[in-house]
Order: structure tokens, then C-alpha cells, then sequence
């Protein structure tokens, strides 16, 4: 009984035990944590957006005390739950904590490219409409481009706040509208961010000190010291830049990017309740928790599996695996080789050819469409490669629509602990950019045409997993480890490249892909995740066809709901030359 309900036991146990930290963490000092929607800007003659948010309210404010407060914006494919460790700092020092989805973004409507502002100037009116907040101290943080809203909120209310901090980040990004003479300014640039270029149009993170454009924020002639305040706190004029060793997806994932943002604004702004030096910070315990929980998730849907095929209306799915390889030969290890790395070095290339999969109603996503198209190629390839390296054919049980209510079955289950979590606990389970949020009903329809994609891919993909690398009498830990390093692998070495790289260099290996590489750093989890799905549910079917449903539904959902919207009605095709340089 034990063993096969423990991997089920196993995956609650690790999802309470860390759900339950990462609340704790979040609300320590009794801080209160709020989902909460408020009416945005009117858009090209419609109706205002609703737009989404995070409240983190300290037991200290209230509307007798009002407290100072930090409008906190995300950047671009991420969401409100990025800016946790900016909110959860902030919040047991005694400030009010809101931590927005741009417009296109998270639970907020709209799309990227439909609202230039982002959403800024209307997330700063609603946080000045608290009773509990002290209208007169009111800071903005944002990271990467989530500078464009904070900034734009600043312009529209040059009397609304007081201090700025741009982590990894720069005024007028985007062409979007900035203060001409931003308040108390701090900038907080990684050394090894990989977006100096384009930021500060500088080579290097390193050499931000160095940059024209920082010198004329700053208005100095000459390059800004690191750690100097120019300027005067007292009349708004101050000015300072943090230069930490840090990427870019670090700034806001660390101590030092974290605690740049609480100094300044323990400077700038006045009256919290429970002053803490910067580095007094928990917030990481809070991610430890929801990855916990993550991992959790994971042994939840593998454990939900196997209880499923004890049901008697999924009893015939259960058939022993009639794996086609005798031993590891050298056909196998080609076949480790060219599953593990062919994905990663097509990645790049791919990608860039995605840019032509331009976003349209049932494919409103651009990312995603780029990586709909780098899997989709991936599986032309492997069918290609699957026929030159067939040895002996593989004979699968596969009953179609078992397999399909199987992994639905599958997936809501997990789906459903996720649901009840967010209830409970205001968590989701994530680990810095990998991260998994509850679908709301605009994002899952949108993933139902993306949902076929995947599974075109994926029944590829694991139907080669199972024709190549399956070996007669191997235990499980062993195949499931390979299968694993075989779809995570590539990656792997990728970004052990790639960041080697920067950190001896000050520039990644292919430093026009700064995008793309903090996109590859999830594929590592993800595909680990599938190779691992992958071996259990083949190992027990004898079919690839339940692996391949339940990562297809998975990742549709995963991908859908974390990253950006960008087509809206009236949405234009970028010109090609846009789209090249994307």
C-alpha cells in the first residue's frame, strides 16, 4: 500500500511542507498578502484594462498610520510573483508593497504594444488610493523593462513620489516616456548583466561607471562613481549607482540587488515602522519553499499516475515495457549524443527563425510561438535521425484515448494542488525563473491551440526516448537519470558556456542572445522534469503516447501562463527589419 501511494504522500508532504515556508516567509511580521485588481488606463478609445497585482500590507499601516510605499513592476515574460523578494523585504520593514503584472502580463489584460505605459501610471493611482498608504512617500522599483512602467509613472505624476530604483534598467527604455529629471535615482546594474548594450550602450555591465548616458541622468561630466550619492536627498535630486556582481536575471534574485533597492529606499523614503539594515534579508527561505513545493509538484503528477493505473478503467494501460535494446552499445550512446545536444545547438538559430511566427489570434504569444517553432523543427529532425539510427523496432501498447484521459486525469490533479496552494497559501510553485502559475480563463483558452503543438513535438520527442535510449532489464533509477541527462543535458553545457564566458569576459559567448540564454536557463528544470515523466509512464505502459500527453498539456500550461500576450485586435505586423532585430 505504502509503496504505491508513497511517491503521491511524498509529493504533498514537500508541497505543504514548502508552500507553508514560502507563506511564512512572505508574511513574517504580520504582513498581509492580497490578490487584487484595479481599473487601468483606456486603451486606443476602449474600455480601461483590468490590471493585477500583489498587495503586501504591514501590520503597522493603516488608515490612522499611513505608511510609505513601493510600486514594484516585473520585466518582460515574467510576473508579479518575480518582484517577492523587493516585496517581502520591503513589507517587514514597514512598507506597503505593490508588486504589479504589466498590461500583457500575468493576470492583467491586454497585450505588449497595446498600452505603451505598461500599466504604470494607473498602478501608482491605485496605490495612492489606500487609506493606509502615505501618499507623500511613495517609491518605484522596477526591473529590465519593468523600468518602462515605473518610469512612465513618474512622468505622469512628477508630485507622486519620491524615489526610483532601476534594477538593470534604464530611463526612456522602449522610447517610453520618462521624467526629464527623475527623483532620488538609485541604478542598480549587475557587472555581468547581459543587456548593457542595450541599456546603457555600453560593452559591458562592468563598464556602466563609463556610460554617456548614465553621466547625463546623473549630470556629471565625467564617469559616476560606484557608491557615490550625487545630488541631495532632501530635494530629490540624488543620485547613486550600484554596480554588484550580478547577471542580469540576479539583480533581482540576490542579496546585493535586493538590498541596493531596500537602502535606497530606506533613504529616500520616511516613516517605516521596522528599519532593518539591507542585508537583514529572508526572502530567499521564501523561494527555497515554493521550489520545495515545485519538486513536490513534479512527484505529485508521477505518483497521480501510478494510482491512476490501479483504477479499473485504466487497468489495460498497464503493460510490461519491451524495450528494443539489448545493451548500451555504441548506437545507444550516439543516439544519448545527438538527443542531448542537437536540441541546444538548434536553439539559437531556431529561435531567431521563430521571429517569423509573428503573433495572431489563436497564437497570441511571440515567445512562446519562437519556441513552438525551435520543438517543432526539433521534431522534424529527430524523425529524420530516428531513421538512420533504427535498430530493432520497437513494438508499443498504445490505446489512444485511455492514454489521453490518462494524462488529463494526470495533469488535474496537479493542476488542482496548485488551485488550492494559491488558496490557501498566496504561493505558486517557482524557483527564480522557473515558475508555474494557475491559468485564468483568458490564458487558458489561449493555450488550447499551443496545446496541439506541444503534443507534436512531445510525441516525437518521447516516442524517440523510448525507441533509442530504452534498455532491456535496466532499473529505473538508472533509465530515468539517463533519459533525464538526455533531455536536459544540452542545455546544461549551454549555459555553463555561455556564463563561463561572461563571468571571465564581461560577455557571453554569443552576447547578441542575452535574451534568448536567460530563456534556455528554465530548460534545464523543465526538460529533467519530462525526461524523468517520460521513464516512469513508459516503463509502465509500454507507450510513449501518456508521457508525451501530460508533458504537452503541462508545458502549454507552463508556458502560456508565464509569459507575455502580444497580439491584440488592431495588432500590426512589425516590419521585417523589427522583427530581425527583435
Amino acid at each position: 500500500m505504502l509503496r504505491k501511494w508513497g511517491l503521491f504522500i511524498v509529493g504533498l508532504a514537500l508541497i505543504l511542507g514548502g508552500s507553508y515556508l514560502a507563506h511564512a516567509v512572505q508574511t513574517s511580521g504580520g504582513v498581509t498578502l492580497k490578490d487584487v485588481r484595479f481599473a487601468g488606463d483606456p486603451i486606443a478609445g476602449e474600455g480601461g484594462l483590468t490590471q493585477s497585482g500583489l498587495l503586501y500590507v504591514p501590520a503597522s499601516a493603516t488608515a490612522a498610520h499611513p505608511a510609505p510605499a513601493v510600486l514594484a513592476s516585473h520585466g518582460y515574460i515574467n510576473t508579479r510573483e518575480m518582484q517577492s523578494p523587493f516585496a517581502i523585504e520591503l513589507a517587514r520593514r514597514g512598507f506597503v508593497v505593490l508588486a504589479m503584472d504589466m498590461i500583457g502580463h500575468g493576470y492583467s489584460d491586454g497585450a505588449v504594444g497595446q498600452s505603451k505605459d505598461l500599466g504604470g501610471p494607473a498602478a501608482l493611482r491605485y496605490l495612492q488610493s489606500l487609506p493606509f498608504v502615505d501618499k507623500s512617500n511613495i517609491g518605484l522599483e522596477g526591473h529590465s523593462m519593468g523600468g518602462v512602467p515605473v518610469m512612465t509613472a513618474a512622468a505622469s505624476q512628477p508630485d507622486g513620489y519620491k524615489a526610483i530604483v532601476l534594477e538593470g534598467s534604464t530611463p526612456a527604455f522602449l522610447g517610453a516616456k520618462s521624467p526629464a529629471n527623475p527623483k532620488d535615482l538609485a541604478v542598480v546594474f549587475g557587472r555581468f548583466d547581459e543587456f548593457a548594450p542595450l541599456m546603457w550602450g555600453v560593452p559591458k555591465g562592468s563598464q556602466v561607471a563609463n556610460s554617456p548616458k548614465l553621466a547625463r541622468v546623473f549630470g556629471v561630466p565625467g564617469p559616476v562613481i560606484v557608491g557615490k550619492i550625487y545630488g541631495v536627498i532632501a530635494d530629490g535630486s540624488a543620485r547613486v549607482l550600484e554596480n554588484p556582481p550580478v547577471t542580469h536575471p540576479w539583480e533581482h534574485f540576490s542579496y546585493a540587488g535586493v538590498g541596493g533597492a531596500v537602502d535606497w529606499f530606506q533613504k529616500t523614503l520616511t516613516g517605516e515602522a521596522n528599519p532593518l539594515a539591507p542585508g537583514d534579508q529572508i526572502w530567499l527561505w521564501k523561494d527555497i519553499g515554493t521550489g520545495i513545493a515545485f519538486a513536490g509538484f513534479v512527484c505529485l503528477l508521477i505518483g497521480a499516475f501510478e494510482l491512476l493505473l490501479m483504477l479499473p478503467v485504466f487497468a489495460s494501460l498497464n503493460q510490461p515495457a519491451q524495450a528494443p535494446a539489448q545493451r548500451r552499445g555504441g548506437k545507444w550512446w550516439l543516439a544519448f549524443l545527438l538527443t542531448a545536444a542537437v536540441p541546444a545547438l538548434t536553439f539559437y538559430p531556431l529561435m531567431k527563425l521563430g521571429n517569423l511566427f509573428f503573433p495572431m489570434r489563436l497564437f497570441p504569444q511571440y515567445i512562446q510561438n519562437q519556441l513552438v517553432v525551435w520543438a517543432l523543427v526539433n521534431a522534424l529532425i529527430t524523425l529524420v535521425l530516428s531513421l538512420a539510427l533504427r535498430g530493432g523496432k520497437p513494438a508499443f501498447t498504445t490505446d489512444w484515448p485511455k492514454s489521453a484521459a490518462i494524462a488529463a486525469a494526470t495533469i488535474a490533479v496537479g493542476y488542482l494542488s496548485l488551485v488550492l496552494v494559491e488558496a490557501v497559501f498566496r504561493v505558486d510553485y517557482r524557483f527564480w525563473v522557473l515558475g508555474l502559475k494557475p491559468l485564468d480563463d483568458r490564458h487558458a483558452l489561449m493555450a488550447i491551440p499551443y496545446l496541439v503543438l506541444w503534443a507534436v513535438f512531445f510525441l516525437v520527442a518521447l516516442r524517440a526516448l523510448a525507441a533509442n535510449l530504452a534498455v532491456k532489464g535496466e532499473g529505473f533509477m538508472v533509465q530515468a537519470g539517463a533519459w533525464k541527462l538526455a533531455m536536459s543535458l544540452g542545455f546544461v553545457v549551454l549555459l555553463v558556456v555561455e556564463y563561463a564566458t561572461l563571468l571571465q569576459t564581461g560577455l557571453l559567448l554569443t552576447p547578441g542572445e542575452p535574451l534568448n540564454t536567460i530563456v534556455a536557463i528554465q530548460f534545464v528544470p523543465l526538460l529533467a522534469t519530462v525526461g524523468a515523466i517520460a521513464a516512469v509512464t513508459y516503463r509502465r505502459t509500454n507507450s510513449y503516447v501518456p508521457g508525451a500527453l501530460i508533458c504537452a498539456l503541462l508545458l502549454s500550461w507552463y508556458v502560456t501562463a508565464g509569459t507575455a500576450t502580444h497580439w491584440y485586435p488592431g495588432f500590426k505586423l512589425p516590419a521585417p527589419a523589427a522583427s530581425r532585430s527583435k
